[in-house]
């Protein structure tokens, strides 16, 4: 069975058109994407969906909106989708405790042992758990894992769809 290039479902052989988008096929047949044989196999022309797997970590969320919109492969989108889940929600943390503890040169936050000071530790062990998950989530999607997070994988599945 071939799969469609542009929306990833399953089309006959020599079928002109996908049932499910109306895209038009090609009348050779294409491999199935096979993330074990191949993680680059089935991909669509000019990326391998492993390559854009990777890429939609590479800058953190901006990065995921980008391969939401443009590329409807399902490996691909929820990548994309959890990669916008995950460093999106840790941006808006990030920013919201930095925000927070921001007073902290005036109340000695970022010396004391105050809360502000508390606040600003957990800031940085965030930031360095979020680098750790970039690398490791990159690491994964290159080799065709689909990766998938406790719950933010589950809120990326649903975000995908399929």
């Amino acid at each position: 069975m071939a799969y469609c290039s542009k929306c990833g479902n399953q089309v006959a052989d020599g079928v002109g058109f996908c049932p499910q988008c109306g895209q038009p096929q090609s009348t050779a047949s294409q491999p199935a994407p096979s993330a074990q044989a191949n993680p680059g196999a089935g991909a669509a022309p000019g990326m391998a969906e492993n390559v854009a797997g990777l890429l939609c970590y590479a800058v953190g969320w901006i990065t995921g909106i980008i391969f939401f919109v443009i590329d409807k492969r399902p490996f691909v989108r929820f990548h994309a989708a959890q990669s916008i889940v995950l460093f999106g929600g840790l941006h808006v943390l990030i920013i919201a405790m930095t925000i927070f503890t921001g007073g902290g040169f005036l109340f000695g936050g970022y010396g004391g042992l105050g809360g502000f000071g508390i606040m600003l530790m957990l800031v940085w062990v965030l930031e360095l758990a979020a680098f750790v998950l970039w690398i490791l989530l990159m690491v994964k999607a290159y080799q065709g894992e689909k990766f998938q997070l406790p719950v933010i994988g589950g809120i990326a599945q649903s975000l995908a769809g399929k």
